[in-house]
């Protein structure tokens, strides 16, 4: 038996500075009460990808009764950080302001996102909230797929391994931060999830591969360890031999336990 289709209704959320984005939002075709929501944050070196990825990587969770929202937001060809975590709060705000309306149980969301969309989810889950907002930004549980967690010594933005100083000016974070990761160090651990910890961040699960030549596996290693240092939950699942993504992410095993982790902390 094929599984039905989800329904899909497209909203935009926020116009900042004039440029309008949106996100679609996807639920089960057959649904009951208020549905439980995941916010998916697109990968692609924050200068590539759409909300239309959310269709291949997450809205399988639809089957199992998630409501899952797939969000553009500003890349790096129309604003430096930290414009591409505000939309993703706005995107939150957005959704809880209008959840009732469209069905949805917003008093706990979820964020999940693959390599650059794992990292601004990562930061969802630990960065200081914007202070006075009306309504909550905050989530409550956190799918990491592969992110980078510092953006300090991810192997691009740093001169070596036959990177030259033009490499990593030429860098993803580079273009992220608008300056390489030493002319801004601050900046960059403002712009990492493992300096922003705290115990009372969000649940986390975080996936990665130990064979990952996109972003190192110690990445999500030292993320995970800091937020059990901090008394914050966290799991590690480690895929041996898997790169960056792949099928390996998407075995009945894998997406059985981000089933598990999202009944736990969404239900």
């Amino acid at each position: 038996m094929v599984a039905a289709e989800p329904r899909i209704e497209t909203h935009e959320y926020a116009r900042p500075e004039g440029i309008p984005l949106t996100l679609d939002l996807y639920r089960p075709e057959i649904s009951f009460g208020e549905l439980p929501l995941v916010i998916f944050v697109h990968g692609g070196g924050w200068k590539n990808g759409d909300k239309t990825v959310v269709q291949k990587k997450a809205t399988w969770l639809t089957e199992h009764g998630f409501a899952v929202a797939g969000i553009d937001f500003r890349q790096t060809d129309e604003a430096g950080w930290p414009s591409q975590i505000n939309d993703c709060y706005a995107a939150v705000r957005w959704l809880r302001e209008n959840g009732q309306k469209l069905g949805l149980a917003t008093e706990r969301i979820a964020a999940a996102g693959t390599s650059s969309g794992g990292h601004l989810v990562a930061l969802m889950g630990t960065r200081a909230y914007p202070e006075n907002e009306s309504t909550s930004s905050r989530v409550q549980a956190v799918l990491d797929w592969f992110g980078p967690a510092d953006l300090l010594t991810m192997p691009p933005n740093n001169v070596g391994n036959g990177r030259s100083a033009e490499d990593v000016a030429n860098s993803n974070g580079a273009k992220l931060l608008r300056a390489t990761v030493r002319e801004v160090p601050e900046l960059a651990k403002d712009a990492s999830a493992l300096y922003q910890v705290s115990g009372d961040d969000a649940a986390f699960l975080i996936m990665h591969g130990d064979a990952d030549e996109g972003v190192p596996f110690d990445q999500s290693q030292r993320l995970h360890a800091a937020l059990i240092a901090a008394g914050a939950e966290s799991e590690l699942i480690i895929f041996p031999g898997a790169g960056h993504g792949g099928k390996a992410f998407e075995t009945k095993e894998a997406r059985g336990n981000v089933v598990a982790f999202l009944n736990q902390h969404l239900r």
